[in-house]
């Protein structure tokens, strides 16, 4: 599919059937459809930001909420003492498998080590 991406957009909108867990002005989060942990969330910037290669000046608080976020629901969802990891994948090579900027917010387990 070309448009991948159109489908961050519609969750954002709210015209899927996506179960947000949660939304403000700046970022949505929602679980992974294809988690790779117990608990595995997707946070999204409200506005297009292609990969982590396009933050710039301008948007570069939106990437530190991404982050306050994480962190916000990771404590909610109980993992914040036990840990967790935080990921973004940037282009092919990477693993980003589409083109707009998200997070994943992994934990619930002991996670393996990627290096």
């Amino acid at each position: 599919m070309k448009n991948k991406h159109l489908i961050f957009t519609k969750i954002i909108k709210k015209e899927t059937s996506t179960k947000i867990l949660y939304q403000d002005k700046i970022v949505t989060a929602f679980e992974d459809i294809a988690p790779k942990a117990p608990i595995h969330i997707l946070i999204i910037p409200n506005t297009f930001i292609e990969t982590s290669n396009n933050i710039n000046k301008k948007n570069k608080n939106i990437f530190a909420h991404m982050f306050y976020i994480a962190v916000k629901i990771a404590k909610d969802k109980k993992i914040s003492k036990d840990g967790y990891k935080i990921i973004i994948n940037c282009n092919k090579n990477g693993g980003q498998e589409i083109n707009y900027l998200h997070m994943h917010l992994l934990g619930g387990e002991k996670l393996k080590a990627l290096y």
